[in-house]
């Protein structure tokens, strides 16, 4: 193959490909026809002499040469699209649709202020909310299904930061700690809550996997001690309101506590043992690092947390 003579708008066709592992998606995103994706792939692959990528029941799947190849291809393609794309973002004027993923609580504290800031600042802004029911946002990310997902991923951010190159960026917004919420005249709230009356007390999880075992559980368990787990919900605002009218205590992130709309009828104490602190992070795919309108969202989000009104946890350190 010369390059001299190779379709340069191929490679743009492998990139959305690669990145949506779908040629109706790649099709949508490139305003193209799947024929016409399909026959631009057929074309790659003679240049190339090989499959690059594979049909299969649920899209397509690259060979070894199609992984080792994209790399290059997209950091190529960023670099073009930097040197020819307007770097400005004008908010007032622009038309765009934001695509974020967050859970419940931590989209109860973020999206009231963002959407007062689009109603003052743009007006032809949308945002759309993605289901978040796991803490591994990575494949929608890759897909192409939200531009960024703000939340509490701790196994992610240790493979992020130690693992191999990713395609995944990200950044740290703020810490929490974690507290023990019960209702206000709940028979535990008065004086200092021990490890006894702890484990002794009917307990409810909020877990997104609806597995009955979390965080709590694994230091219970490093003290030789285990709690009862009555109930297990996968949204904090519903454990707040079953918190605050029954005799079920619940551990979450101190921040989180106004999320649950119980903040009157609730009341928080220190845990009687040490937990890690909660960080929440950022994380967004490299393919839109350079995106003037998602770098402003991203800035406009991390700005947030410099306003005093607005504190939902410990600052970044």
């Amino acid at each position: 193959m010369s390059f001299l003579t190779l379709d340069l708008n191929l490679l743009r066709v492998f990139d959305a490909v690669m990145t949506e592992q779908n040629l109706t998606r790649a099709a949508s995103r490139l305003a193209m026809t799947q024929p016409a994706v399909s026959n631009a792939l057929k074309r790659l692959r003679d240049a190339l002499g090989d499959e690059l990528l594979i049909r299969t029941a649920h899209g397509v799947k690259p060979t070894p040469r199609a992984e080792t190849l994209w790399p290059s291809v997209r950091r190529a393609l960023l670099e073009l699209e930097e040197a020819v794309a307007p770097n400005s973002f004008d908010v007032a004027k622009a038309h765009a649709t934001f695509r974020m993923a967050m859970a419940d609580a931590t989209a109860a504290l973020w999206l009231p202020r963002l959407v007062r800031s689009i109603e003052n600042e743009a007006p032809g802004v949308n945002v759309r909310m993605v289901p978040l029911t796991t803490r591994e946002p990575r494949p929608m990310l890759l897909r192409g299904d939200i531009d960024l997902a703000i939340g509490f991923f701790p196994g992610v951010i240790a493979q992020l930061s130690g693992g191999p190159d990713t395609p995944i960026r990200h950044e740290q917004l703020y810490s929490g700690k974690y507290v023990c919420v019960m209702r206000k005249d709940h028979p535990l709230a008065k004086g200092e809550l021990t490890l006894d009356a702890y484990c002794k007390a009917n307990h409810l999880l909020v877990s997104f996997s609806g597995r009955a075992r979390g965080l709590v559980d694994e230091a219970l368990t490093q003290l030789g001690r285990e709690r009862r787990i009555l109930l297990t919900v996968n949204q904090f605002f519903t454990g707040g309101r079953v918190v605050a009218n029954s005799n079920l205590i619940t551990v979450i992130p101190r921040h989180l506590i106004a999320s649950t709309g119980m903040t009157g009828a609730l009341i928080a104490k220190d845990l009687p043992f040490s937990l890690p602190d909660i960080h929440i992070d950022m994380l967004w795919h490299e393919r839109d690092a350079r995106n003037p309108a998602l770098k402003w969202l991203r800035e406009h989000l991390t700005g947030m947390l410099g306003d005093p009104a607005f504190a939902p946890g410990e600052p970044r350190r």
